[in-house]
C-alpha cells in the first residue's frame, strides 16, 4: 500500500526538502485515475492550501511520491471579478477549477523566453532567475478523465513548467543564473543535511 493511502493522522503531508532522492527522479505515468489518485490529489491539495508558507503550485515527488500529478493554484485574486478579455485560453478554462489537479501534464513551449523569479516549497530560502516560455501549450487530464488541451501564458505557463520540471527529477535552481546557484550554495547544503538527518531517525 503506498504510504500516503496508510491511516494517518492528519491529512496534510511533509513536503520534503532539497536532498530528498524523490525529487531527482523521473516520476511513473498514472494509468488509471482511481480512488488512491484521487486521495493523492486531496491530500496535496489540502497540503498546498493549508502550508505555512503561500504557493501557487506543488507536483507529488514534493509529497515524496513520484507520480505524474501536480496541483495547480495560480488564481491569486478568487474573491475579485476577473476580466475574461485579459485572460488565456489556459486561464478561462482552468480558473474556475482551481486549485486544480492535472494527470500526466505535458507541455508544448512556445518560442517567447520570460525572465522568471522564482521559489519553490522544497527549497525554502532559495530564489533565482531564469529563462521560461511565455506561452505554452499543455495536455493532462482533469480526475474526472476529461482530455484538455489549451494555451496558457505568463503565471499559469511558468508555474506549469515549473511543476512539469519537478515530474522529470528537475529544480528550478539548475536552471537559475551561476549567480543565483552560488548564492544558494550554503542553504542548499542545510537543506540535505536536515534530510539526510530526517533519514537516518
Amino acid at each position: 500500500m503506498p504510504s500516503f493511502l496508510r491511516p494517518f493522522k492528519s491529512k496534510k503531508m511533509r513536503i520534503v526538502h532539497y536532498g530528498h532522492p524523490a525529487l531527482r527522479k523521473t516520476s511513473e505515468p498514472i494509468a488509471v485515475i482511481d480512488e488512491s489518485v484521487r486521495t493523492l490529489a486531496d491530500r496535496m491539495t489540502y497540503t498546498l492550501t493549508h502550508n505555512d508558507v503561500d504557493g501557487v503550485g506543488l507536483a507529488a515527488p514534493q509529497v515524496g511520491v513520484n507520480k505524474r500529478l501536480i496541483i495547480i493554484d495560480t488564481w491569486l485574486n478568487k474573491d475579485e471579478p476577473q476580466d475574461e478579455s485579459t485572460l488565456s485560453p489556459g486561464e478561462r478554462l482552468l480558473n474556475p477549477l482551481m486549485p486544480v489537479a492535472l494527470v500526466n501534464p505535458e507541455i508544448t513551449l512556445g518560442p517567447e523566453m520570460i525572465c522568471s523569479s522564482e521559489g519553490c516549497l522544497s527549497l525554502p530560502g532559495v530564489s533565482g532567475e531564469l529563462p521560461r516560455a511565455k506561452t505554452i501549450i499543455l495536455q493532462a487530464k482533469l480526475l474526472d478523465g476529461r482530455v484538455i488541451q489549451v494555451e496558457c501564458d505568463n503565471l499559469l505557463a511558468v508555474c506549469l513548467q515549473h511543476e512539469i520540471d519537478h515530474l522529470d527529477g528537475t529544480l528550478f535552481i539548475d536552471k537559475a543564473t551561476d549567480d543565483d546557484k552560488k548564492q544558494a550554495e550554503n542553504t542548499l547544503r542545510e537543506l540535505a543535511q536536515a534530510e539526510a538527518r530526517r533519514k537516518r531517525r
